[in-house]
């Protein structure tokens, strides 16, 4: 793994240790049934967090067919499955929190967490919605917890119809709900300059 090149957050302390703060987040209505709930610096603490995940996770780099081509995987990934214990104490936390949160909407836990190395502004995701597996057919949620540098999440309906964007940065909580990984899509686009971040998917079973 080489060298991070992250500036720390000006907030976070020796002293202070990672910690989940109250869930309270914004809801905005999109549509077709979809949602997007936004909750900005939701884990305190972070830069810990973040070093943990370089070092801990075990990162694989994919390639995979596009266009009658085998192409790299412009980032790195890993994903915990369920019962594994994640690299982090709080990512546990934050799991166990959203799950109590969102369990009335959802009516089951979030039980795997996916993870998203973007080590520089050239690493990416394409257009898509998480429609393997139950979230082809049914209303379902993704949570995503951000380390490190911001990155813009970019969404846009299905067919056409007005885009938005939520800049997620270092501890922020964004929520995919209802019918939004089938009617909507979302991507983290390439820019020309950013530092390292890290996303956290937590997802319910068979949702990927």
């Amino acid at each position: 793994m080489r060298d991070v090149d992250f500036q720390s957050t000006l907030f976070d302390t020796v002293a202070e240790a990672p910690s989940v703060t109250r869930l309270a987040p914004e809801r905005r209505a999109l549509s077709h049934g979809a949602w997007l709930d936004v909750q900005r610096n939701w884990l305190t603490a972070s830069d810990e967090v973040f070093a943990t995940l370089v070092a801990d996770v075990p990162w694989r780099a994919e390639r995979r067919e596009m266009y009658e081509r085998v192409v790299d995987v412009p980032r790195l990934l890993h994903t915990y499955g369920i019962g594994e214990v994640l690299p982090h104490p709080v990512l546990t936390e934050a799991r166990e929190a959203l799950s109590a949160y969102y369990r009335p909407e959802l009516g089951e836990p979030f039980v795997t967490a996916g993870c998203c190395y973007y080590r520089d502004g050239g690493d990416s995701v394409a257009w898509h919605g998480d429609r393997i597996g139950r979230g082809r057919s049914r209303d379902t949620m993704v949570a995503i917890v951000s380390f490190g540098d911001p990155r813009r999440l970019a969404l846009r309906p299905r067919g056409g119809g007005e885009s938005l964007s939520v800049t997620m940065g270092h501890g922020d909580l964004v929520v995919m709900g209802g019918s939004c990984q089938r009617t909507w899509e979302h991507a983290v686009p390439k820019v020309a300059a950013a530092g390292p971040r890290i996303s956290v998917q937590f997802r319910p079973l068979n949702v990927f």
